[in-house]
């Protein structure tokens, strides 16, 4: 190791002893490096699965022994009774996105639950038809809201807009929304966007993007998936319609995590808006009377349709237990300096590009290279990783994505990874 290597490797390492928040990593069960120069992996696709707390293991034994033990009684005697486990859900999620408890609840998955919100707001009228999204979005979030167009009788190639930067740029700006909503908001059912933008790491403008939204009269719902237990969020005095996000990528859940999602209170106080229903959708106290008539209650609870899995939501609590305890605002900053750090280091690489945002504000826990190079951003990935022990996501042909997740990452994980790709690139 050169002596430059070794003086930035004492730097991280006095950075991770002195951090105001010092890592939790110690929580979570860290995958093993490969090549032995390393025990463990350094980490960076918590973007799109997180790391396993170890308290997860020992929830769903509890959960197996209600289940063995108790059997159907379990439904009300286990040591969180199944019926109402939700609930206890419910503050800790409410906390994590800036809402009142009754605003928001965890079910479904996040494509399932952006199709029940649409179900309910997007309602294509006269010349307010279009839904918008941005030309990036997940490719999931596209295929909803085609279908939602077509659902609803129309062609998704006129009722859907994709709002792209502008030429030569990766990132939209907030103006270039702005102005499009004040020129074409007269046309616009629904506005749904990325929070943070899965390829770029762009955060939104949030607050002023919903404001104008809705003084253009469309209907603004989000889609937090990158940006729940990522960067702080205030959904309710932001005044947002609707929002919905998963839970296996920054909030360590699970492959395939319990989802949660957030309706404003002015819409679950509503009787009138419609939605589709099933039988965790109406009010506890009637719900074993079997009638036939729902009596919603006025929270997000409406719009759940069955009983929660409790299996899979016992890692979703333990993980909201831990940004509970935590805190966003102390994970936020912990945040910004890992991933300013690691943008300093990356910054005179050659052979990539950062193409998410330098403004710290403007950007969550990723940054995303565009590399060079005919191996593309697969092979990249792969000999990060085989060859440094370094766990990166790729989506090709040519970006590469780190997630400096606060809760395990460390500053020495990012001197890994520049070392690792001012080898490889």
């Amino acid at each position: 190791m050169s002596a430059e290597r070794e003086a930035l490797e004492r730097e991280a390492l006095r950075l991770d002893e002195t951090d105001p928040l010092p890592t939790l990593r110690g929580e979570f069960l860290i995958p093993p490096a490969p090549g032995g120069t390393y025990p463990e992996a350094a980490y960076f696709a918590g973007n799109s699965l997180g790391l396993q707390p170890k308290a997860v293991a020992g929830r769903l034994r509890e959960e197996l022994d209600d289940w063995a033990r108790l059997a159907v009684e379990g439904h009300t005697q286990a040591r969180r009774p199944w019926v109402d486990y939700h609930e206890l859900l419910r503050e800790p999620a409410a906390r994590l996105v800036g809402a009142l408890p009754h605003e928001v609840v965890a079910m479904n998955s996040l494509t399932v639950n952006l199709h029940l919100m649409m179900a309910s707001f997007y309602r294509p009228s006269g010349d307010r038809t279009r839904i918008v999204i941005e030309d990036s979005a997940f490719p999931s979030d596209s295929y909803a809201v085609a279908s939602q167009a077509i659902h609803h009788g129309l062609d998704p190639a006129d009722a859907v807009v994709r709002l792209a930067p502008r030429p030569g740029e990766d990132n939209l700006r907030t103006e270039d929304v702005l102005a499009f909503l004040e020129r074409e908001g007269g046309t616009v059912a629904l506005l749904m966007l990325g929070g943070v933008n899965y390829l770029t790491g762009q955060l939104m403008d949030m607050p002023a993007i919903t404001k104008a939204g809705r003084a253009a009269g469309a209907v603004v719902g989000w889609d937090l998936a990158h940006a729940a237990g990522n960067v702080p969020l205030r959904l309710h005095d932001w005044d947002v319609d609707f929002a919905a996000w998963c839970t296996y990528k920054y909030l360590n859940s699970g492959p395939g995590a319990v989802a949660g999602c957030f309706v404003h209170e002015r819409h679950v106080a509503d009787p009138s808006v419609p939605k589709l229903s099933g039988w965790w959708g109406t009010e506890p106290s009637v719900r074993f009377r079997m009638e036939p008539d729902i009596a919603p209650p006025a929270s997000a609870d409406a719009w759940q349709l069955s009983n929660p899995p409790i299996l899979a939501l016992a890692p979703v609590l333990a993980s909201l237990e831990i940004f509970d305890r935590v805190g966003m605002a102390a994970l936020r900053a912990r945040s910004e300096r890992l991933t300013g750090y690691l943008a300093a280091r990356l910054a005179p690489l050659r052979g990539v590009q950062v193409i998410t945002p330098d403004d710290p504000a403007a950007r969550g826990s990723q940054l995303s290279l565009r590399v060079a190079g005919a191996e593309g951003a697969g092979g990249l990935v792969r000999r990060l990783a085989e060859t440094h022990g370094v766990v990166a996501d790729a989506r090709e042909p040519d970006v590469v994505r780190f997630a400096p997740v606060p809760l395990y990452c460390t500053f020495h994980d990012c001197h890994r990874a520049a070392v690792a790709l001012d080898d490889l690139t």
